[in-house]
């Protein structure tokens, strides 16, 4: 059997910690290859050494048989080996074309000739169905456009082997099947790929075998036809997983939050939520339901305050609060676990203890007369990332920026439970989490709810909403289509509200 690429018992550390511990993986031409693991498992080193980011301490790594030291990324370029990163490495104002050229730009005696290079990205997206316009800015386009660009550069540069890390975390699930399609169409192309995921249905869909990872060492190598689900999470997770949501019905109580026919307007300018009205009591679990852009960005950031009202009111436990600033909103009661972790959730470059007290550092015991109280401070962050399965290097001491995703989400989550607000707004609270984290947190949800808190949902994974909420909300093009019960209520007749059909059948 010829491998494309094997990688043999290799080794990383880093401080505090062995990332990889002895893992052999190996790759055939024109497969499909998914590497499986939790949060912080060690997946993205793994390939970060295959794409020369790192160094092994141990092991070797063999491209088309022959055995390579891989000593940065423009040598795995050379090798053929390109890779997609969870966070996009593009560069905001520029266009597709400069994106796709950078580091490789073609001369025409010694000036830069764009417009051979747009011609080929365009032939390029054209033959592998990417639809990408090599003329618009990146800041333009959606997410799932700068993935694509992401795909466009390896090809540009003539990858054989790809490398996708978590690569539908940032999608919709209309994206992700096309990313499928594009997988498929690159492997007919005689490409082949390795693909890190935590998404068991996306491995079932598109991968032929899967290699499993667990704190760091390899757990072994499963063909995905003959293997179940449950199987595979048993072998990432090390026991069972339940993947059903088990909660008794709930007893709502008084209202919290009141949201009293709003109008919000949007990024264009224009009204992204219109008379919108919504209420959430304490002991419910409200969750909105919507394809994204529908709405949902708005309706968060009225609560919290990070974007003005134009009509109508908000009430939290009866007082209005539809001007007051953000502060004073955390503190009458409200936590947020925000959508995008790393621009509105953490200080990337401050430690995990900083983080954690951001919105009570002012506060005691954490402050006394202006001066921060750093033991206080880090015995609180030493609780929550304990009671949360935070991973890092150096626990609270490390910075936010060093950890996986998932666990930058997990210490976000932890934060925001341990204010316990009376409203907790959880924004996508499960995106690039794991099976394990994913049970975990939806068990602290439904206690919060237990506990005679509200909660308002926003998810884009209708299966987390059905299985969650109390009562849904649906929202499409920023109107409320209409609310119904979860217990009497499925995925198809959500999915037809989402897609503007109201219950009655009207749209």
């Amino acid at each position: 059997m010829s491998y494309v690429v094997e990688m043999l018992n290799i080794r990383k550390e880093f401080p505090g910690i062995v990332a990889n511990d002895n893992i052999t993986l190996t790759l055939k031409k024109g497969e499909i290859h998914a590497l499986l693991g939790e949060n912080g498992a060690g997946k993205s080193t793994l390939m970060g050494v295959l794409f020369g980011m790192y160094q092994p301490e141990q092991g070797i790594i063999k491209i088309r048989e022959k055995e390579v030291k891989i000593t940065n990324p423009n040598v795995a370029n050379q090798l053929g080996i390109g890779m997609v990163h969870q966070h996009f490495k593009l560069v905001e104002n520029f266009t597709v074309t400069e994106n796709i050229i950078l580091g490789s730009e073609p001369l025409k005696g010694m000036v830069l000739d764009i417009d051979k290079a747009a011609k080929r990205i365009a032939e390029l997206s054209k033959h592998y169905g990417l639809n990408v316009d090599p003329h618009s800015k990146i800041e333009d386009i959606s997410v799932g456009m700068q993935q694509r660009v992401e795909i466009m550069k390896m090809l540009y540069r003539e990858a054989e082997v790809l490398i996708f890390d978590e690569p539908t975390a940032v999608l919709t699930p209309h994206e992700i099947e096309e990313l499928m399609k594009i997988m498929r169409n690159l492997i007919n192309e005689g490409k082949s790929i390795i693909i890190i995921t935590h998404k068991l249905k996306e491995i079932k869909a598109v991968a032929d075998r899967c290699t499993v990872i667990r704190r760091g060492k390899g757990i072994g190598t499963v063909n995905v036809k003959e293997t179940s689900t449950a199987q595979m999470a048993e072998m990432m997770v090390g026991r069972e997983v339940n993947f059903k949501v088990d909660k008794k019905a709930s007893t709502p109580g008084e209202v919290v939050l009141q949201i009293d026919s709003i109008s919000v307007k949007n990024n264009r300018k224009v009204l992204g939520l219109k008379n919108f009205s919504v209420e959430v009591r304490r002991g419910e679990i409200v969750g909105i339901a919507g394809v994204e852009g529908n709405g949902q960005s708005e309706i968060v950031e009225a609560i919290t305050g990070l974007r003005k009202v134009e009509s109508g009111k908000i009430l939290l436990k009866g007082k209005e609060i539809t001007n007051i600033p953000i502060r004073q909103r955390i503190e009458s009661g409200i936590g947020h676990i925000p959508e995008d972790r790393h621009r509105r959730g953490l200080v990337l470059d401050y430690t995990l203890e900083n983080n954690m007290v951001l919105e009570v550092y002012n506060k005691p015991p954490f402050a006394k007369a202006g001066l921060l109280n750093g033991s206080a401070i880090k015995k609180y962050a030493k609780s929550i990332l304990e009671n949360f399965d935070v991973r890092s290097g150096e626990g609270g001491a490390s910075i936010a920026r060093t950890l996986s995703g998932g666990n930058q989400q997990k210490a976000i989550i932890g934060r925001e439970m341990e204010l316990d607000p009376d409203l907790l707004i959880a924004v996508q609270p499960t995106r690039g989490l794991d099976v394990g984290s994913i049970e975990y947190i939806h068990r602290r949800l439904i206690e919060h709810r237990d506990k005679g808190k509200a909660v308002l949902l926003v998810s884009l994974e209708l299966d987390e909403v059905l299985q969650l909420s109390d009562r849904i909300a649906i929202v499409n093009n920023g109107e409320l289509i209409g609310t119904v019960n979860a217990s009497e209520t499925n995925e198809n007749e959500v999915g037809l509200m989402m897609a503007g059909v109201s219950k009655e059948g009207t749209v």
